[in-house]
């Protein structure tokens, strides 16, 4: 069985095992061996890193061509309008291209933990949560996208990576899942019919050439 595993990453730690500088590393916390993050999730973000054992779901899961899609909650400055969230929606003009269309939407103040150390207030700029649903995965998109906006994220948590969630997991805390190994694997593309040279090389055509 493929092992899956699910981590509420918390802020200030790296995606990675190792660390040649001394850092917070996934190892502080996740006991397991041989299990590898299925993607990345930025040292300065929190929320669901999802990991797993198998080499091949891994490359399904992080694939930017499966498309799966994650949903960040990013507290931001001020309180972004309609017109801001439909530019979300249709897509932003980044340094590295255009964004794909997303998904965005104004949502209460969600029930988190504290972070550590606090985000920065300021008194005079009030802040708001956004939820924002993306299927790729540029570098530190969802940040460059809220301030391509005008308002800079303060705070992100990653909530979900396709079916999968951090209900349930404070930070620091992980558990497994387990499916069938082919669960998450590409379905194999149909096989492409041979040409050649001088012509289709199918049934019907060999047919028509013998018959010349």
């Amino acid at each position: 069985m493929t092992k899956i595993i699910l981590f509420n990453k918390p802020y200030d730690v790296l995606s990675q095992f190792t660390d040649a500088d001394g850092r917070a590393t996934l190892a502080d916390y996740i006991d397991l061996k041989e299990v590898y993050p299925a993607g990345r999730l930025d040292r300065d973000s929190e929320g669901l890193l999802v990991l797993t054992d198998d080499g091949r779901a891994q490359h399904e899961i992080a694939n930017p061509k499966r498309k799966m899609s994650k949903t960040y909650w990013a507290q931001v400055e001020g309180v972004p309008d309609e017109q801001a969230l439909e530019q979300l929606c249709q897509g932003v003009e980044l340094k590295d291209g255009l964004t794909q269309p997303a998904k965005a939407r104004l949502m209460d103040d969600p029930d988190t933990w504290p972070r550590t150390p606090p985000i920065r207030y300021r008194a005079d700029i009030p802040d708001s949560w956004i939820e924002l649903t993306i299927k790729e995965g540029k570098n530190r998109q969802v940040r460059r996208m809220t301030a391509t906006v005008g308002h800079p994220t303060l705070r992100l948590i990653r909530y979900s990576v396709g079916p999968w969630t951090i209900d349930g997991l404070e930070p620091g805390q992980w558990k497994i899942l387990e499916c069938p190994p082919d669960l998450l694997h590409a379905t194999p593309k149909p096989k492409r019919t041979r040409t050649k040279k001088h012509g289709l090389d199918t049934p019907h055509h060999r047919r028509r050439r013998n018959r010349k």
